[in-house]
């Protein structure tokens, strides 16, 4: 699939105020500061459009973007950022928690990992919750230009080994570099054949 059309919709902290249009809607979303700004801005082919900072916790809202007038992509607010206040981590979550509740237009969540990283109970215990809430979703391993491919294959063998102690059927998973642009074709191809079975 090819991005031809992108379009900002609207940021908010309602889901009540998320578009109303019936169309397949995908959301992006993983622990500050693992990548997720660059991930979209290179699945979009767009430098700028989702606002990138070397300060964890940048996405606060939640964010639409219109692609191909057809499908929106979702950009979330990352959670588990210990430097900001309790107020702070109790308001995202429940954006977070209202979001995926609330919006039946959802076809899947990607769920960001940072491949350099052992599993984190933070990012186990997120995709149990949405497996509980029948949300389907894929893991996305980012950074990978930080590692040699032998590596990347260690790990990702040793993630899935721990998903497999609890889950029956493991998700899709992508390993992806914003530097290098690998992996948004994967995604994207992923993507198109859902919204087509969506339109069936």
């Amino acid at each position: 699939m090819l991005i031809r059309f992108t379009e900002f919709i609207i940021s908010n902290s309602d889901v009540e105020k998320c578009p109303k249009e019936k169309i397949p809607e995908y959301a992006f979303i993983g622990r500050s500061n693992v990548g997720k700004s660059s991930l979209v801005n290179m699945i979009c082919n767009k430098k700028n459009l989702a606002k990138t900072s070397g300060r964890p916790g940048k996405t606060q809202l939640i964010n639409h973007f219109k692609i191909n007038k057809s499908w929106f992509l979702v950009d979330l607010p990352g959670y588990g950022y210990a430097k900001t206040s309790k107020s702070n981590k109790k308001k995202f979550n429940k954006i977070i928690t209202s979001y995926f509740e609330n919006r039946k237009q959802i076809i899947s969540a990607f769920i960001l990992i940072d491949i350099r990283h052992e599993p984190q109970l933070i990012d186990l215990d997120f995709m149990s919750w949405l497996n509980k809430n029948k949300i389907p979703l894929s893991i996305v391993f980012t950074k990978s230009d930080k590692l040699g491919k032998k590596i990347i294959l260690d790990k990702i063998n040793f993630y899935l080994k721990k998903l497999n102690e609890n889950w029956e059927n493991l998700p899709n998973f992508f390993v992806t570099s914003a530097l290098k642009r690998e992996g948004s074709k994967e995604i994207l191809e992923y993507i198109g054949n859902l919204n087509v079975e969506f339109r069936k």
